[in-house]
């Protein structure tokens, strides 16, 4: 590398405010401020006039839903400070003006800046964007925004779709055309206005990822050329129809508080099991395992030992606050309860379980306890202790570990997070030393993939010959655990990561379903879970 690619990145900021900035905004620049990577040069303040009009009635609509709906707890930053920031007001002027243009190519020059990130709807003028070497960057959702009222996600909230997109790109070249840095899809819900705070959050995790991959290698890294569409707020009818459905859906989680106040009213899954592998299994072909409400079961893990083939799982009765760690011996389709393996204080899901030389170990999901802890066996299969402990401080899920290359993986989904925890959007992988977790060292790129269609783990990993699988959850149309996909692992490094997806299933492999979301296989033998109610 050459000596610039070792001085920090010089950013500048294009906002709208010097001190009304949205939680999602003061966190880029505590970021920024942050890291020795990057040396945040200058805010430029400019409040352009509003390119779109907004219907008054929506206008109403969306700031009281956000009040409402939304968190917004104000964001403390820890090494920004506006004291000691320089800011450089442009006012309302039009920057499309020669003189504009003429004081912002100076401003960049004198800075050396070598990038603008916009968090406004409007640009800066392509003339001066275009002579920055790495030119001007925005998500997304900085364009759907006016008079302080934004409609990110609105149009996939009311439409129903499977997910809403976030782009982050580069501003337009000939044609309105945009050079796409990265894309991430994430479900949608309800509340459009919650969808979309929530969705600014993740936006920070994939803006200070690519920036930090620009500052490290100095090369722009492109995944597409398209055209961005302008998307309008919604219409009168649009906005009827999306009203009544939120209200609807409102009424209904008022209903259902109540009856988790009686202690009823859990999600409810059924396990299915077959004969197959993970590349050929067909669940139409698989027999269900009942659930009772004093035993639902989910995220199934089997485990053969000593011939025989054992299954260990969520279990919880209807209406219990917290699950505990079941097993069970499977006897032809049929499953023979054997008791609790593990119960603690917290909830617990997703039982890992595997074997490294004589030992069998246990690692369940426990984001409570801000931890990731691996359980070791001491008589198969009811009694556990404590082996190792990593990551403390950090909301990890859905956990697994996997030896390849010679060396030990450990895949999981943290939640980087200010308002809204979320563990279905961020993958992160780091090298380990296996179940001793004294060594745990970051992929250097994490998280390896942001996007809730494919980022949560949904159940061990699987080699066959050459090729890598991870089970992942498609969470899309507003449902927690929709579908299950089979990821295909082509790249595995401390530097780079890839992977495909191969095969996606979706609840529709028996009638009455409403989602799928974890797989496992061993002793020729293959159990999912469904979502029933």
């Amino acid at each position: 590398m050459g000596m610039a690619a070792h001085r920090p990145l010089k950013v500048a900021v294009l906002a709208k405010s010097r001190d009304r900035l949205e939680a999602w905004q003061l966190m880029v620049l505590d970021r920024l401020a942050s890291e020795p990577l990057f040396d945040l040069a200058s805010i430029i303040v400019h409040q352009a006039a509003p390119k779109v009009r907004v219907p008054k009635l929506f206008a109403l609509e969306a700031r009281l839903e956000r009040r409402l709906l939304t968190h917004e707890t104000p964001y403390l930053p820890k090494s920004f400070s506006s004291e000691s920031q320089r800011f450089d007001d442009m006012g309302s002027r039009d920057l499309e003006t020669a003189e504009s243009q003429d004081i912002l190519r100076r401003l960049m020059q004198d800075l050396e800046v070598d990038i603008v990130v916009r968090m406004t709807p409007s640009g800066l003028p392509s003339g001066v964007s275009d002579a920055l070497p790495f030119g001007e960057w925005a998500l997304s959702c900085s364009d759907q925004v006016s008079d302080n009222v934004d409609w990110f996600a609105y149009r996939g909230t009311i439409s129903k779709a499977a997910s809403v997109e976030l782009l982050l790109y580069k501003s337009a070249g000939p044609g309105g055309s945009v050079d796409v840095i990265a894309s991430s899809f994430f479900n949608t819900k309800t509340s459009a206005a919650r969808v979309a705070a929530s969705i600014k959050e993740r936006g920070v995790t994939l803006l200070m990822r690519e920036l930090r991959r620009l500052a490290e290698t100095r090369q722009l890294h492109v995944i597409a050329r398209r055209p961005i569409p302008a998307i309008p707020p919604p219409s009168t009818s649009d906005l009827g129809r999306y009203v009544a459905t939120l209200a609807g859906d409102l009424a209904a989680r008022c209903i259902k508080m109540l009856r988790k106040k009686l202690h009823s009213g859990s999600s409810v899954w059924a396990l299915y099991t077959g004969g197959g592998h993970i590349e050929d299994f067909d669940p139409q072909q698989s027999v269900e395992i009942p659930p009772t409400m004093n035993e639902i079961k989910a995220d199934p893990f089997l485990f053969e030992h000593g011939n025989e083939c054992y299954l260990f799982c969520e279990a919880y009765a209807d209406g219990q606050k917290n699950a505990h760690i079941a097993v069970g011996r499977f006897r032809g389709d049929k499953l023979e309860h054997l008791g609790i393996a593990l119960r603690c204080e917290h909830h617990l899901s997703y039982p890992f379980v595997f074997r490294d030389g004589e030992d069998i170990f246990m690692m369940p999901e426990r984001h409570q306890s801000r931890q990731i802890q691996i359980w070791r066996c001491v008589e198969f299969p009811l009694k556990w202790e404590l082996y190792s402990t990593a990551l403390e401080g950090r909301s990890a899920a859905d956990s697994v570990l996997m030896r390849h290359g010679g060396k030990w993986w450990l895949f999981t989904n943290l939640s980087d997070f200010h308002d809204y925890e979320d563990h279905c959007c961020e993958l992160y992988v780091f090298e380990v030393d296996g179940p001793k977790l004294e060594r745990v060292t970051p992929h250097r790129h994490n998280p390896v993939v942001i996007d809730s269609t494919l980022a949560r783990n949904a159940g061990r990993m699987f080699e066959r010959g050459g090729r890598l699988y991870r089970p992942s959850q498609r969470n899309a149309y507003g449902i927690y655990g929709y579908g299950l996909n089979i990821m295909e692992i082509d790249e595995l490094s401390l530097e780079s990561y890839s992977e495909r997806c191969i095969r996606t299933i979706t609840p529709d492999f028996k009638k009455g379903l409403l989602g799928c979301h974890h797989f496992d296989e061993a002793a020729n033998r293959y159990v999912l879970d469904a979502r029933l109610t």
